[in-house]
């Protein structure tokens, strides 16, 4: 079939992104589902950090690339070999295809899977395959085997998550990321217990999403920093007791005056200097999660001593440690519930081809998460 779709040819172009336009909106030959694949209709797709660091060159990919990776759809074919999903459902994506097979899948880490791994460096599905062609016949990749920003994709079936088909389509996209990353960093990697108190360093769909989920797990205090006073405030309403203007105060001074440092900080900027003080905000005996995906070049260091002495904890967190198919319905029923304001996330919604302005707008700390909807 044919499709339109936002690809990716060429990394590295100059802001603003409306004027140089990385993103070019183009009509694809999309492949027929093989043996395990499913083809969805796509109904609404996020707008993340992770997209831009493609597109910026800070997280190099094959190139050219069908971008996207935080997503919703509706299930409209499905390949030979699938039968936990029928058209009609609808879906979530998780942006590592999970085999269930390699050692982290069979002991309960499947955001670690290997094949899934290998398979989205590579730029294809599973299988291997990459169904997106050029109307020249060039092969195009798929980004974290999702390519959520074209009006169809075909995908491994293990990159999808059946969902109650009552949540609606632009608010169950943010799932397949800031919300499972954050709330997930929280409830799997963290395990913070109840009455713990919290610091947030960053506050995009990632880090907002981590306040709401240790408000959800019973924190007592939240400490949410970040350099914009709309994030801020967004914070504010989705359970942080504390705001900090990291550009007015320094977050470390201040949560050690007001309580000597915090039982867990969490770090999702994607910054060594940031997670420098995550980590100095940390009390004795404390954890430091980081979530956020810092240039691979960048290093960083703690005085070794303290990691005994304090018996001080560091952790990374990649895609929450989510098992999503275990976790993700049960985040939904944690919204329906009324526990997590999900919808706080959004900052607007956008058309397809609005795509290069929205980007200006992510990287500029204007808008939290923007959401394309494919409304026809």
């Amino acid at each position: 079939m044919l499709t339109r779709a936002a690809v990716l040819h060429e990394m590295q172009k100059p802001t603003p992104y409306a004027e140089s336009k990385p993103l070019v909106i183009e009509q694809v030959s999309l492949a027929d589902p093989g043996p395990g694949e499913v083809l969805v209709e796509m109904a609404g797709a996020g707008l993340c950090h992770s997209d831009l660091s493609t597109i910026d060159g800070s997280r190099p990919r094959v190139m050219p690339m069908v971008m996207g990776h935080e997503a919703s759809g509706i299930v409209r074919e499905v390949g030979p070999g699938v039968h936990d999903l029928q058209p009609d459902d609808h879906v979530v994506f998780s942006f590592v295809p999970l085999c269930g097979h390699c050692i982290p899948c069979a002991t309960g880490r499947p955001a670690l899977c290997e094949p899934g791994a290998a398979a989205n460096t590579a730029g294809t599905l599973l299988s291997g395959r990459r169904p997106f062609s050029s109307m020249s016949g060039q092969k195009i990749n798929h980004h974290l085997g999702v390519a959520a920003f074209a009006e169809h994709t075909v995908v491994a079936q293990e990159s999808l998550i059946k969902i109650d088909s009552q949540l609606p389509l632009s608010t169950a996209a943010l799932f397949g990321c800031a919300v499972m990353t954050g709330v997930g960093a929280v409830v799997n990697t963290a395990k913070i217990e109840p009455g713990s108190s919290v610091a947030v360093f960053g506050l995009g769909g990632v880090g907002l999403s981590t306040v709401m989920g240790a408000r959800a797990a019973g924190a007592e205090t939240i400490f949410a920093i970040d350099l914009l006073p709309d994030k801020l405030e967004r914070a504010t309403q989705v359970g942080a007791t504390h705001t900090i203007n990291a550009s007015e105060e320094d977050p470390v001074e201040l949560i050690k005056d007001i309580q000597n440092g915090v039982d867990y900080t969490f770090e999702s900027v994607g910054n060594e200097r940031v997670l420098q003080q995550a980590y100095a905000a940390t009390r004795r005996g404390g954890t430091t999660i980081t979530i956020g995906l810092p240039h691979p070049s960048k290093m960083f260091s703690v005085p070794a001593v303290s990691l005994v002495a304090e018996e001080r904890t560091i952790k990374g967190s990649y895609m929450g440690s989510a098992v999503p198919r275990r976790d993700l319905p049960r985040f939904i029923a944690m919204y329906q519930a009324g526990l997590l304001p999900v919808d706080k996330l959004r900052s607007s919604t956008i058309q397809l081809d609005e795509i290069n302005a929205a980007f200006d707008a992510l990287a500029t700390g204007t808008a939290v998460r923007q959401v394309i909807t494919f409304e026809k």
